[in-house]
């Protein structure tokens, strides 16, 4: 009897440092190198081949196939099966977001040379907040790091010279993601807000109870648009002002924090001594539609009362880049502290997010220190993180800034936003279609609006527009949901609120595949009226 193949898989020791160090066996050695050529090599080629944008399986059935929760105690699977079965059984059913037809979310393809650098990463394994777990890790990061802060504030090279390997500076921090980027910006605001004074050792050392004591005050607050992100409300709740206290600013009618409702915001706060203001927030790239709040606007408002200025660049950072488009993001250089996602229009692996500080050694506010590392005096970049441990992404950054260069991220940077002008035309030309949002950068959102329904819209009451546009919606989330269903394309969807009307459901569009071309976006639309067409029969 031919014995159970899982009996031959023992967790013993002689097992385990043989799979340690190599694969168990030539199968195993030959499947990895099959599948690693491919994705090395051919890395879309591969995408193509094994991932859908979505393949048609409910979440249900998915969900039924993955319901064992035991751990066995012996190996259950070699290394080829591990890898046959998520090039076979996960890959068909994950989301292939390199595809030139997936313009739903802020993730999209990568460039191949990514995956190389990101496999030296994992296998070098440093841990960039201790030197001692990277050594010139740490200082390669601190280069890193320099480069993208005078791409933002553009200081001399006195300032570089003094500041890129001095140990009390600081001139930002690689962070997991945005969120915790906005965080640390945030949590460094608030600290400098409530620095010690009088007998009080500063909020990091005894707590907002007893800052909002010393301070003699009773709230505070963060004021920031209402497109901002929902990691601001976050950073509310996690730093102890409470997320109702992240107030969100009306915004005008192109989409960007409206100054003058701003403005009487600060008055009525500035009338209640009681109340503090923590930050303004200025987004440069709002998630739903793209669009750049005055930020030289928003400067000069800080200035005059001396409150914080956070530029959420997220996803528009990287737009400094491109001589042609960079005046988008004019005013950032003024804003005491930036977000940037590396993940997002840096093209780099998931995940990496970044801090940067306009003064450095604000970041002082938050540094902590412990006896067996990040002692006092050391130059560990940990000091001054949330994190304590992180993987060396800046090593990717680094290396895709040598391979790029400012011109070939211009190229993909300015390419987002001519194709974004270019499909907003395509959309204005076609009946069916209603243009929501021009534009700014490379998002857009718009709806599915038929010919006839406008008209009808245009003499309309106000019980009436209600009606048209709760069938509108339904419209909207039904044409999205089969779209995607059908897996051949993906644009995400919505909901923006508009004056005078119940809120709105529109389609939402990224564009930041190279591969994306005007012919792609016309075949959506298509494939949109199509859906459009056959469930509505008009």
């Amino acid at each position: 009897m031919k014995p159970d193949k899982k009996t031959e898989l023992l967790a013993n020791w002689q097992t385990l440092q043989r799979i340690f160090i190599r694969p168990e066996n030539e199968e195993s050695g030959a499947a990895l190198v099959r599948y690693m050529e491919q994705i090395l090599f051919g890395l879309h080629d591969f995408l193509k081949q094994h991932v859908g944008i979505t393949r048609e399986a409910s979440l249900k059935d998915l969900s039924d196939r993955f319901t064992d929760s035991r751990i066995s105690q012996n190996p259950s699977k070699k290394l080829a099966d591990v890898i046959k079965s998520i090039i076979e059984d996960i890959a068909p059913h994950a989301v292939n977001v390199s595809s030139p037809y997936f313009i739903g979310h802020m993730t999209s393809a990568i460039p191949f040379f990514m995956v190389h650098l990101q496999t030296i990463m994992g296998a070098l394994n440093q841990n960039p907040v201790k030197l001692e777990t990277s050594k010139v890790v740490s200082v390669s990061e601190r280069q890193a790091l320099a480069k993208i802060h005078r791409l933002i504030y553009g200081f001399d090279d006195a300032f570089y010279d003094e500041h890129i390997q001095k140990p009390e500076s600081t001139l930002g921090g690689f962070t997991d993601d945005g969120t915790l980027a906005n965080i640390t910006a945030l949590w460094t605001a608030r600290n400098v807000l409530f620095k010690p004074k009088n007998g009080f050792d500063g909020v990091e050392s005894q707590g907002m109870a007893a800052a909002y004591q010393a301070y003699d005050i009773r709230r505070t607050v963060i004021l920031v648009s209402q497109l901002g992100h929902y990691s601001l409300r976050k950073a509310g709740g996690i730093l102890g002002i409470g997320h109702d206290n992240v107030l969100s600013i009306d915004v005008d009618s192109q989409n960007r924090i409206n100054i003058s409702k701003l403005e009487a915001a600060i008055r009525e706060i500035q009338k209640d001594n009681q109340t503090k203001i923590l930050a303004i927030v200025g987004i440069a790239g709002a998630t739903e539609t793209g669009t750049v709040d005055p930020l030289p606007q928003i400067a000069d408002i800080c200035a005059e009362h001396s409150i914080h200025f956070h530029a959420d660049a997220a996803w528009g950072g990287p737009t400094l880049m491109s001589e042609k488009y960079r005046h988008l993001l004019s005013g950032i250089e003024r804003a005491d502290s930036v977000t940037i996602d590396g993940h997002k229009q840096f093209y780099m692996p998931m995940s990496c997010g970044m801090v940067y500080f306009k003064d450095p050694v604000i970041m002082d506010a938050i540094a902590y220190h412990a006896a067996y590392i990040n002692r006092p005096g050391s130059v560990d970049l940990g000091i001054r993180s949330l994190e304590g441990s992180r993987a060396a992404t800046s090593l990717i950054l680094s290396g895709a800034l040598e391979i790029m260069g400012r011109g070939g991220y211009a190229l993909l940077i300015d390419h987002g936003i001519e194709i974004a002008k270019a499909f907003a035309e395509e959309i204005r030309k076609r009946h069916l279609f209603e243009l929501t949002t021009p534009p700014e950068l490379n998002i857009l959102t718009y709806r599915i609006f038929p010919e006839n329904m406008k008209n009808e819209w245009k003499t309309a009451d106000h019980h009436q527009k209600l009606e048209i546009n709760d069938y509108l919606n339904h419209v909207n989330i039904t044409v999205q949901r089969l779209q995607r269903e059908a897996g051949k394309s993906f644009v995400s969807r919505t909901t923006l609120r508009r004056r005078g009307c119940e809120d709105i459901v529109v389609l939402r569009s990224v564009l930041m595949n190279p591969m994306t071309d005007i012919r792609i976006l016309q075949e959506i639309l298509d494939e949109q009226e199509k859906i459009y067409q056959q469930q509505f029969g008009v």
